[in-house]
């Protein structure tokens, strides 16, 4: 690293082992050396507002997020009479409502007793909004607002991240059977590899770099 004028900053460094939680307890626990830096072991790491553990069960990210979800709505409640509800509820949406869904794609298949934690964090402003106590039932409340659940708020999000993908994927296939395989001159059999390039770079544009690699690589084969 010092050739390539390089230098570790072990302040901002985490080293995460990632298995299962019946094999965490056989990994190394010991500091990583790199050149003269140690880099200590860490039970999760953050990335990108993002905690994720050692054994990806995303514990630690939800233990956090619903801490700082709650915390913003005890500040909230010191105005909770000073504001009009429709005021409130706006301040709910933009400040708390957003720390939750932020990130939440990765959350999918995440067992029900993190789902219910994440839960607590939409049904306590609802009834909040509502004026409803703490043992009153609160779904109807939630789709008066049209607040989606935990779960579904999850799935939705995961729905919005796919379906642009899709969509260019079906205008690549819709061109693809257009297009037939004979024999051509190398001029013509660039510009379809140019084309097969500029199909690639839109892939690039809605982030999904691997699958359309893996086409690009097929389709220079083929042309070859």
């Amino acid at each position: 690293m010092l050739a390539n004028r390089l230098q570790l900053n072990t302040g901002k460094t985490d080293l995460l082992w990632c298995a299962t939680a019946r094999r965490c307890h056989k990994l190394h626990t010991s500091a990583l050396r790199i050149e003269s830096d140690f880099v200590n072991l860490s039970k999760s790491v953050r990335g990108l507002g993002i905690y994720f553990d050692a054994d990806l069960s995303m514990r630690c990210h939800v233990q956090k997020t619903v801490a700082s979800c709650f915390a913003i709505l005890r500040q909230l409640r010191s105005i909770r009479r000073s504001v009009p509800t429709s005021v409130y509820q706006t301040l709910v949406v933009a400040l708390v409502l957003s720390r939750l869904d932020y990130g939440n794609a990765v959350l999918v298949g995440l067992p029900g007793y993190l789902y219910n934690r994440l839960q607590s964090v939409l049904n306590a402003p609802a009834r909040s909004i509502a004026g409803l106590r703490r043992s009153d039932h609160v779904t109807d409340t939630l789709a008066s607002f049209h607040w989606l659940r935990a779960p579904e708020r999850v799935q939705f999000k995961l729905a919005t991240i796919v379906f642009p993908g899709l969509r260019w994927i079906w205008i690549y296939v819709w061109i693809s059977d257009l297009s037939h395989p004979v024999d051509i001159s190398m001029d013509i059999m660039l510009a379809h590899l140019l084309i097969k390039l500029t199909i690639y770079m839109l892939f690039l544009s809605i982030k999904c770099p691997c699958l359309s690699f893996l086409h690009f690589i097929f389709s220079f084969i083929y042309v070859i």
